[in-house]
């Protein structure tokens, strides 16, 4: 795989404290800038920046590998182990799983470690992780 290139992803939270909460103490992000109206944190190296704003969330969900994916929604694909203990860390902080951890399309091209959680905001995040990276674009 090639060096990858930060992304940038705004995304609307009804509370600034709660989000910076969030973040930073379940899933380790780094602060950036900060104002009263948004936030950005450092994901990884990609830069998510939370934007105070009251709106509802979509329900729209589609079926993938026997789940109801959230729609929309983002995460990041961590190496097996730290997708573990992001696991793990999720546990232990007492939120409960949108998603519960598991092995999707198991014997397949993409198979994947996966599970999914919902900010304080109701913003859905995907976590992820493949055992072999070259596997993450496979058709087949």
């Amino acid at each position: 795989m090639t060096e990858l290139t930060p992304f940038h992803l705004a995304f609307t939270v009804d509370d600034i404290a709660q989000a910076e909460s969030f973040y930073t103490g379940v899933l380790g992000c780094s602060l950036g800038r900060k104002d009263t109206r948004w936030i950005d944190f450092n994901l990884h190296g990609h830069q998510i920046t939370a934007h105070l704003a009251i709106s509802g969330h979509a329900e729209a969900s589609s079926p993938v590998d026997g789940d109801q994916v959230p729609v929309p929604h983002f995460g990041l694909i961590l190496p097996w182990s730290e997708w573990e203990e992001m696991a793990e860390r999720i546990r232990q902080s007492g939120l409960s799983f949108l998603i519960e951890p598991r092995i999707r399309f198991q014997g397949q091209a993409g198979e994947q470690g996966t599970f999914f959680v919902r900010d304080p905001a109701g913003n859905a995040l995907e976590f992820k992780s493949f055992r072999d990276h070259d596997k993450i674009f496979a058709r087949s």
